[in-house]
């Protein structure tokens, strides 16, 4: 055994005849570990470069929810929430107890949630290093060693990327396994090594505890202003949440999961988890640096062999290369990681198909519809078998494989909330202008940025709007910093009755998604779709 450990040990978890045990290793520890065992390789800088191997994104399909008294009656069961058989669970525990003996293993003790009222102490046991350090990253560290000595986890994650289901004993759909059990608080990973799964994992819990103690949780970045504004960027990934919530005139709160309480908005984590493919020095300047920084973990991020210098653009590998980092990397934050109410919500939305405007006021039935939508599209060529069309995404409350209970728990506490607070809310697209891929253009990061600071300022507050002649969200005529022409999202199209098929072929792709909420929805929400 080596390192801080509490007095609440693997015993408790049924661990036996371990090899060492690594508790709650530092970085610089960690990185000694990881490079000695060959999971990684240093970079120019500092940051520690590893592979994730075949899988490199999550497993969603892979992911199953254990069927037990205690949360059998509060779950969402659905295609992303799947039943799992609990002894069948109790029997692959303990082949993954036996399989963990005489080996190695390294715990990190943290906490999630920055707000002490709702704050969770768990704890993270994996087999690799680097995986310890992303946990000691992603989570909010314990400083103080008496409470690393008494602290008691509730909820626990095992990650075991070289220990693989047997689907047909074990009930799965393949090799891997991402295994939550309310019950006993515990969820098991095995046959990826994927750090994201163990970050959702945690998400996931909280997506279900949370609610439970009336306290939104939610999948989006936060910022504050000068003022003491909060605004919450909500997105799925590719959207631009991490990029825009990073802001040079603002503080990040956090940049992924919070929760939303009585007292105000708090971050669930300790680190920022954000794309790096093709990352931009001049659009991402403080992520960019967060690239250059001892510290940051870079999975499955190219560079050269010889100067170990990066390669953001190179996608060799994977479309997703990802950069683990502690908030602090990041210049301008708040710590603690919490906010007052928001004053501002933020959907963005990747339109791939070039219908939606930049930016649009949504009315609060309007922010129910487009939060229950999640909409985004996935663009040509980014996934094996897309065609040459972008495929519309619709993902519940913009996070829809980590909610644990129905969609309209979250949506009916957000609604409440923004009419509680009087929140503005916008649709932001970060998409596509002039035409669909390949023919229009992407949105420049400069303009997208000049009109949410224009939203956050209240600048865009007495603007004349006019309403989309489809989706009836109110777009703003004129807005500091942008052509008035650009506003409009079908003066763009060259082709102006093409852009009205491809608006109403949108439209009803949104109508079929929301059929699945009608009967859970009140006709404000339902009319407040779009019409065609």
């Amino acid at each position: 055994m080596v390192g801080q450990a509490p007095d609440y040990g693997l015993d408790r978890h049924g661990f036996i005849n371990l090899g060492t045990v690594h508790w709650n290793l530092s970085t610089p520890r960690l990185y000694e570990e990881a490079i000695r065992r060959r999971e990684g390789q240093l970079a120019h800088l500092g940051p520690l470069v590893v592979r994730t191997g075949h899988h490199t994104g999550r497993s969603p399909n892979d992911k199953f929810i254990v069927k037990e008294p205690s949360s059998q009656e509060k779950i969402w069961w659905s295609k992303v929430n799947q039943p799992y058989d609990e002894a069948k669970f109790d029997a692959m525990y303990r082949r993954l107890i036996a399989y963990v003996q005489t080996r190695d293993v390294f715990v990190q003790d943290c906490l999630v949630g920055a707000d002490p009222d709702y704050q969770l102490p768990i704890r993270v046991i994996t087999e690799d290093a680097w995986q310890s350090m992303f946990a000691r990253n992603m989570f909010i560290q314990i400083r103080d060693r008496e409470q690393v000595k008494k602290h008691v986890p509730e909820f626990t994650v095992i990650a075991q990327p070289r220990f693989h289901a047997i689907p047909d004993l074990d009930g799965t759909r393949s090799e891997v396994f991402i295994i939550v059990n309310f019950g006993r608080r515990v969820v098991l990973i095995g046959g990826t090594a994927y750090a994201g799964e163990i970050k959702k994992s945690v998400f996931t819990f909280m997506n279900y505890l949370l609610p439970l103690k009336d306290v939104l949780s939610m999948h989006c970045s936060a910022n504050v202003g000068s003022d003491d504004d909060v605004a919450l960027f909500f997105g799925l990934s590719g959207t631009g949440k991490t990029t825009l919530s990073a802001d040079k005139d603002r503080r990040l709160i956090g940049d992924d999961e919070h929760g939303w309480s009585d007292n105000g908005v708090f971050n669930f984590e300790g680190g920022c988890y954000a794309k790096m493919i093709r990352l931009s020095r001049e659009a991402e300047p403080d992520i960019y640096e967060a690239t250059r920084k001892f510290g940051t973990i870079l999975e499955n991020v190219m560079m050269d062999a010889e100067t170990r210098r990066l390669n953001l653009e190179d996608d060799s590998l994977t479309e997703n290369t990802r950069g683990a980092y502690p908030v602090r990397h990041i210049p301008n934050i708040v710590f603690p990681s919490m906010g007052g109410h928001p004053k501002n919500i933020l959907m963005l939305t990747c339109d791939a198909f070039g219908v939606l405007p930049p930016i649009a006021k949504l009315t609060a039935a309007q922010a129910s519809y487009h939060f229950l939508s999640g909409y985004t599209a996935k663009v040509a060529g980014t996934e094996k078998g897309m065609g040459s069309e972008p495929q519309a995404t619709f993902s519940t409350c913009f996070g829809a494989p980590f909610l644990a209970l129905p969609p309209s728990v979250y949506a009916d506490m957000l609604a409440k909330k923004v009419r509680q607070h009087d929140v503005k809310c916008w649709l932001v697209n970060t998409g596509w202008s002039g035409g669909p891929f390949g023919v229009g253009s992407r949105m420049k990061i400069q303009l997208t940025r000049a009109l949410v600071r224009a939203a956050l300022s209240g600048k865009l507050d007495g603007v004349k709007t006019t309403p989309h002649p489809v989706f009836g969200v109110q777009v703003p005529n004129t807005c500091e910093g942008a052509e008035p022409a650009l506003l409009n999202p079908r003066s763009t199209w060259k082709d102006q009755n093409a852009y009205d098929a491809k608006a109403k072929d949108l439209a009803h792709r949104f109508i079929e998604n929301f059929k699945q909420y009608e009967s859970t929805v009140s006709d404000e929400i339902k009319d407040a779709g779009p019409k065609v």
